[in-house]
C-alpha cells in the first residue's frame, strides 16, 4: 500500500561514528518506523532512517544494518542497506501471531520495537459483522456501531469493555474532530434547514404548480411528473412527498395508473438527488469519499473534485433518469406496468381491485405549507440559486487563493476547481441560502420568525440520522485502516479478481446490501471505507498506469452509489420506495412489482454496457449514449403504447 498509516516509534539509537555492519554507516541516530499492529503473513511498510544531530534525515549516510524478527521479500533478507539515509520496504512480513519484536543492529548497538501481530481474517470481521447485522436487523446504526466495537476489541488487546469505551472516546470523537468532517456535517445540516424552510413556505409547491400546466394529456401528465421530479433535485424525501401529492390529482384525471405515478416519483427521487452537485446527499457522499481517499494517503485529492469526476460513471442513476423520460415521452410500457396502464386507461381503474393503498404516514405537515399559503416558485428558486452561485463563487475564490499562495501560474477552470477548498465554499453557500430562505419567508409574511426557525430546525432534524450514519462510517473506516483490511483483501483476491472487474462486483454487492437493508445511505456507509482502498491497492498491485487505475477507482466509488440506489429501488423495505407508494397512494407491493422489471433492465445495462467497458478504458460518455440507445431499443421492442 502506497502510504500505510503508521506512527513513528519513539525509539532511537545513538551510534558511534565509524563502521557498522560491513558498510560506512555514519549517522548520529537511527530511527525505526513500523506500525503498532500488523496482520499475520500480510506485508506492511517498514523503514529505517538515519538522522543527523538536528533530527533531519542524513542523506549523506550510507551503510548496512541488520534486521531481525521480520522477513523482507521472498528471500527473507536480514541485511539492509541505507541509501540517502533511509531504507524503506513495503514487503516486510511476519508469519506468526502474538507479541513480536523487530530489531535493528548497527555499529555494535541494537534497538528493538514490540508490535502486535493478529490473524489476517480478523481484519475483515468488523465490516462483515456490520453487513450481516444490517441484513438481519435492518438497523444500520446498531450494525455500524457493532462493527466499530468489534474492531476496537481487536485493536486494543482483545478487551471487550475497553473496546466498547474506545468506540466513543477514540473513534467517534476523532471522526468529529476532523475539521473537514465537521465542515461536511455543518453543510449538510444547514442545507437540510434551508430545504425545511423553502418547503414550509410553499416554494417547492410553487415550482410544482408551474410544471403542472403541461399536464393536459397522458403524455403531458407523465412528462410533467418526470420534470417536476427532476426540478426538485435538492432532497429525495421532499421530492417524493411533493411530486406524488401534487401530481396525483392530475394523473388520476388523465387516467394514469397509480403504479406509473409511483414509478416516475421513485425514478426521479434518489437518482437525481444523488448525482447533482448540490443536494442533501452531497455532503454525505463527499464525506465518505474524503475519508476513503485519506485512508490510502491520497490527502492531496480534493474529495469534491473526485465526486464531480465520478459522476459520468454513475450509470444506473443517470440511465434511470433517461429511462423515466423515455417512458414518459413514448408512453410505452412492458410487463406488469403495461397491464396496470391498460387497466387505468381502458377501464378507468387507477389501481387494481383489492389493492391496499398506502397512506402518507410521514410528517408531511413539517414539509408541506399550511393551508391558505400561496405557493410562490421564487421562494425555492432564489435560495437554491444562492447555494449554486455561492458554491461556484466559493470554489473560484478559494481555488485562486490557493494557486496564488503556491506561486502557480495556471488559472484554468480545472486548476482552480482542483485547488479549491470545497468545504469552505459549501459552508458559505449553505449559510447564505438559509438566511435568504428565512428572509424571503418572513419578509413576505408567509411565516413568522418563530415558524421559520421551527421549519429550519425540522430540516436540521431530518438530517440527523444521516449524520449519525456518516460518523459511524468514518469510524469504521478508521477501524479498517488500523486493521489493514484492504491489504488483507488484496492478498486473498490477488490473481483471482482483475481490478477492472471491481466496479461491477462492487455494484452487485452494494445492490444486495441495499436491497436487504432498504437503505442506500447505510450501504454507502458500510462499503465506501472498504472499496476505495481496495480499488487503489488492486490497481497498484496489477501494475496499472495512473490513468486507468484512477478510472477504476472512480468507477468503484460510483458503483457504491449506483448499486445502493439500484437495490433501494428494488427493495420493498426501502424508505424512498415506501415513501413513493405513500405519496402516490399506490399499493406498495404493486409499486415494487411493476417497478422491478424496469430497475433490473437498467441495472443489467448499466453493468454490461457501462461499468465493464468503462473500466477497460471506454469513455463513460460513449457508454452512456450506447446504454441509452439500448434502453430505447428495448422499450421500442418490448413496449406497447397504451392509448
Amino acid at each position: 500500500m502506497r502510504n500505510i498509516l503508521f506512527r513513528t516509534i519513539g525509539v532511537t539509537l545513538l551510534l558511534l561514528m565509524g563502521q557498522g555492519g560491513g558498510g560506512a554507516l555514519q549517522a548520529q541516530r537511527l530511527q525505526l518506523d513500523a506500525p503498532d499492529l500488523v496482520l499475520n503473513g500480510v506485508q506492511f511498510t517498514l523503514a529505517v532512517v538515519a538522522l543527523d544531530a538536528e533530527g533531519h534525515v542524513d542523506s549523506s549516510c550510507s551503510g548496512e544494518a541488520v534486521l531481525s524478527g521480520v522477513a523482507i521479500g521472498e528471500n527473507s533478507r536480514t541485511t539492509v542497506v541505507l541509501e540517502h539515509g533511509r531504507f524503506v520496504t513495503k514487503e516486510a512480513q511476519i508469519d506468526r501471531s502474538g507479541e513480536q519484536r523487530i530489531s535493528v543492529s548497527a555499529a555494535g548497538r541494537t534497538i528493538s520495537h514490540s508490535l502486535r501481530v493478529i490473524p489476517g481474517i480478523l481484519s475483515i470481521l468488523p465490516p462483515l459483522l456490520a453487513i450481516v447485522l444490517a441484513l438481519l436487523l435492518r438497523q444500520v446504526i446498531v450494525s455500524l456501531f457493532a462493527g466499530v466495537w468489534l474492531g476496537a476489541i481487536f485493536v486494543f488487546g482483545y478487551d471487550p469493555l475497553g473496546g466498547f469505551l474506545r468506540v466513543l472516546d477514540h473513534y467517534i470523537i476523532n471522526a468529529l474532530a476532523d475539521p473537514d468532517h465537521m465542515s461536511i456535517v455543518a453543510f449538510t445540516m444547514l442545507f437540510g434547514g434551508m430545504v425545511g424552510v423553502i418547503s414550509k413556505s410553499g416554494g417547492t409547491l410553487g415550482i410544482a404548480e408551474q410544471l403542472t400546466r403541461l399536464a393536459r394529456t397522458p403524455r403531458g401528465g407523465q412528462v410533467a411528473t418526470w420534470l417536476l421530479g427532476f426540478v426538485i433535485f435538492f432532497d429525495d424525501y421532499a421530492n417524493s412527498l411533493i411530486v406524488g401529492n401534487t401530481m396525483r390529482p392530475i394523473t388520476d384525471r388523465l387516467r394514469i395508473s397509480r403504479e406509473k405515478l409511483a414509478f416516475l416519483v421513485d425514478a426521479t427521487a434518489a437518482p437525481v438527488t444523488s448525482v447533482l452537485f448540490i443536494s442533501t446527499w452531497i455532503g454525505y457522499e463527499v464525506g465518505l469519499i474524503d475519508a476513503g481517499l485519506k485512508s490510502v494517503g491520497m490527502v492531496s485529492e480534493n474529495a469534491y473534485s473526485v465526486f464531480l469526476s465520478m459522476l459520468p460513471y454513475s450509470f444506473y442513476p443517470i440511465l434511470t433518469l433517461v429511462f423515466g423520460a423515455l417512458i414518459a415521452f413514448t408512453r410505452r410500457d412492458f410487463g406488469p406496468m403495461r397491464t396496470a396502464e391498460r387497466r387505468a386507461r381502458l377501464e378507468g381503474k387507477l389501481y387494481r381491485d383489492g389493492a391496499q393503498l398506502a397512506t402518507d404516514l410521514t410528517d408531511s405537515h413539517a414539509v408541506l405549507p399550511d393551508e391558505g399559503v400561496r405557493p410562490r416558485w421564487w421562494n425555492a428558486v432564489i435560495p437554491i440559486a444562492t447555494v449554486v452561485i455561492w458554491a461556484l463563487v466559493g470554489l473560484y475564490i478559494t481555488g485562486v487563493d490557493a494557486i496564488e499562495a503556491a506561486g502557480g501560474q495556471d488559472f484554468s477552470i480545472g486548476s482552480i476547481i482542483g485547488e479549491a477548498n470545497s468545504y469552505k465554499a459549501m459552508l458559505w453557500a449553505s449559510l447564505l441560502s438559509c438566511v435568504v430562505a428565512i428572509g424571503l419567508a418572513v419578509g413576505q409574511r408567509i411565516l413568522r420568525i418563530t415558524e421559520a426557525m421551527d421549519a429550519w430546525f425540522n430540516g436540521l432534524k431530518s438530517m440527523l440520522l444521516a449524520m449519525l450514519i456518516l460518523t459511524l462510517s468514518w469510524s469504521i473506516g478508521q477501524i479498517t485502516s488500523e486493521l489493514h483490511t484492504a491489504d488483507y483483501l488484496v492478498q486473498i483476491l490477488k490473481g483471482s479478481l482483475p481490478p477492472r472487474w471491481l466496479p461491477a462486483v462492487t455494484f452487485i454487492v452494494a445492490a444486495v446490501i441495499s436491497f436487504s437493508t432498504g437503505t442506500s445511505w447505510g450501504t454507502m456507509g458500510i462499503l465506501m471505507p472498504i472499496v476505495i482502498p481496495l480499488s487503489v491497492v488492486l490497481g497498484q498491485d496489477a501494475g496499472l498506469a495512473a490513468a486507468p487505475a484512477y478510472t477504476i477507482t472512480l468507477g468503484t466509488i460510483s458503483s457504491v452509489l449506483a448499486g445502493a440506489v439500484f437495490g433501494d429501488h428494488c427493495s420493498p423495505i426501502s424508505d424512498t420506495t415506501i415513501l413513493s407508494s405513500m405519496a402516490s397512494a399506490c399499493d406498495h407491493i404493486d409499486h415494487v412489482r411493476t417497478q422491478l422489471p424496469y430497475a433490473l433492465l437498467i441495472g443489467v445495462v448499466a453493468i454490461v454496457l457501462g461499468l465493464i467497458p468503462a473500466a477497460y478504458g471506454i469513455s463513460p460518455f460513449i457508454c452512456l449514449v450506447v446504454s441509452a440507445a439500448v434502453l430505447a431499443f428495448a422499450l421500442r421492442w418490448r413496449g406497447t403504447r397504451v392509448d
